[in-house]
C-alpha cells in the first residue's frame, strides 16, 4: 500500500468481515481487520461449529491470514460485533484467549480500536486488555 489505511477504514474493513460470519448458534457476528507492520490488512471473522470448542474466533482468523501472507507485527487491530438487537450497539472487545493471541504478534505500541454501532471509540493497548501478560523468550 502507499498509505496508511486510516482507523475508520480499518474499522469497515472489520465490519464488512463481520457480516461475512458463520454464528448460527450464538448470532453473535464478530469481524477484525489487522493492519500489519507493511501496511498490508488482513480480515477475519467467527466461524462456529456445532461442537463449540472447534469454532473460530474473528481475531484469530485475521492473525493466521497475517501470518499467512507474511506479516509479523500487528500494528493495529480493529474488531466489530455483536449480536442482533441491543448487542449489536455495544463494543465487542476480544476475548481472553485473541488478547492472548494478540499479544504473541503485538509490541506496547499496537493498538486494539472498537467502535460500536452507536459510534462511541474505543481504544486499548495490550497492556489495558490483558495486564501483566508473559512472553516466552
Amino acid at each position: 500500500m502507499d498509505e496508511t489505511m486510516t482507523d475508520e477504514e480499518l474499522l469497515d474493513a472489520a465490519r464488512v468481515a463481520r457480516e461475512k460470519a458463520y454464528c448460527p448458534y450464538s448470532n453473535f457476528h464478530v469481524g477484525a481487520a489487522i493492519l500489519d507492520e507493511n501496511d498490508d490488512v488482513h480480515i477475519g471473522c467467527n466461524v462456529e461449529n456445532a461442537s463449540y470448542p472447534l469454532g473460530n474466533c474473528a481475531e484469530a482468523a485475521a492473525i493466521a491470514a497475517m501470518v499467512i501472507a507474511g506479516g509479523k507485527r500487528i500494528v493495529t487491530i480493529a474488531v466489530a460485533g455483536g449480536g442482533g438487537g441491543e448487542n449489536r450497539t455495544r463494543a465487542c472487545t476480544p476475548c481472553g484467549g485473541c488478547r492472548q493471541r494478540i499479544n504473541e504478534f503485538s509490541d506496547t505500541d499496537t493498538r486494539i480500536i472498537i467502535k460500536d454501532d452507536s459510534n462511541e471509540w474505543h481504544t486499548y493497548t495490550v497492556a489495558d486488555l490483558l495486564p501483566e501478560s508473559f512472553h516466552l523468550p
